[in-house]
This record gives C-alpha cells, structure tokens and sequence, in this order.
C-alpha cells in the first residue's frame, strides 16, 4: 500500500491552453493516450460516503466501478479510494462483466459503510501526463447521470489532479503548480447536483 498526496486544481476554459502551455515549457511527457473515464459510485441510503467526504472525515472511503469505453482497455475495475490520517491510497481489483451486473443489481457490502447501491455515474475525458516526479490528469467534459432515474447533468469546469508519493515536499508542489487550489470529488459534486443534498 503506498500513500500518496492528492492536489486538485480548478482551471478556467480560457486558461486551459496556457496550462497546457506552462506544462509543455516544463517539459512535462504525456504518459498514456487521452481516454474516456465512466465510474459507477456507490453509496448506503444516508448518503453517509458523501457526508464523510463534504466534512473531510477520516477514514472515509469512495468505492467505485470504473471502466474505459471506446477504450482497447476492455476491464472492468472495482476501486476503493481510502482516505485516512496517514493520507491517501487506492486498491483496485479487476471483475467480471457477471459480477459488475450483480453489484449493480444488489449493491456491495462495506464493513465501515454497511449495506452500499449504486448511486450515479461519472464520465469523462482525461490526459495524462508526468512531471518530475508528479502525475498530472486533466478532466474535462464531465457528465454526471443519476443511476436509478438516467437523469444527466454536465459540469463545464476543467480539473486537474496532482497525485505524487506522500515524501514528496509539499511547498515544492505549490511552487512548481502555482495555481488555485479546490477541495473537489466529482462524486460529491454530481450528488449535488442530481440529487440537491
């Protein structure tokens, strides 16, 4: 299990070029082909993985089904992104296409969270990048759908996420990624939206 430190940033449309730009000026290296991203999220009936996660509770967790369509990477993966005082790390395990029918028919069972369904989808584009010791993803085009009634809302914003080892100095990512930070999950944020918590 290996820690790390996630850094989210919030980029303007009109900025997203000179971003792009400044990353390019720092030699950054494009690390996997742009792709689309839908994840699946799962929550109990008191919402209480979106609470924990609005309070910035300790542990908390997200769990997740993530997939890549119109992707060579056919795999169907089930994540769960812990959080905890010691900061953050995520497991991932690959499951069948039966199973991912099954979770989404019965739900999944979480010994912190009880009893968890399928709440909303997320989906997006992403591209990847590496610099230093740093790995940059830019997300735009994301659409929230509601699991149960289809219902779908786009978020025109533009995210980026820092992800590095937690020995990494913090003053150094600042100053290397001089931008406006934000507290950001994509899941609470669509809950938000679809379903006006």
């Amino acid at each position: 299990m290996s820690f790390r430190i996630e850094d989210k940033l919030y980029i303007n449309k009109e900025n997203l070029f000179e971003f792009k730009e400044f990353l390019n000026k720092k030699s950054a290296k494009k690390i996997h082909k742009p792709r689309v991203i839908e994840s699946l999220y799962f929550d109990n009936n008191a919402f209480q993985i979106y609470k924990d996660s609005v309070e910035g509770l300790v542990p908390r967790k997200k769990i997740r089904v993530r997939n890549y369509p119109q992707n060579n990477d056919t795999k169907i993966y089930l994540e769960i992104k812990n959080s905890s005082v010691e900061g953050r790390f995520k497991t991932r395990k690959i499951i069948n296409n039966r199973y991912y029918k099954d979770l989404k028919s019965n739900g999944i069972f979480d010994i912190q969270y009880g009893p968890c369904k399928p709440i909303l989808y997320v989906k997006y584009n992403r591209e990847y990048l590496f610099l230093k010791d740093v790995r940059i993803s830019i997300d735009t085009n994301i659409m929230y759908k509601s699991f149960t009634t289809n219902y779908e809302m786009k978020d025109d914003r533009i995210i980026a996420e820092l992800k590095t080892s937690i020995n990494k100095d913090f003053d150094e990512l600042i100053e290397d990624f001089p931008l406006q930070r934000i507290r950001f999950s994509k899941y609470s944020f669509g809950v938000e939206k679809l379903f006006h918590h």
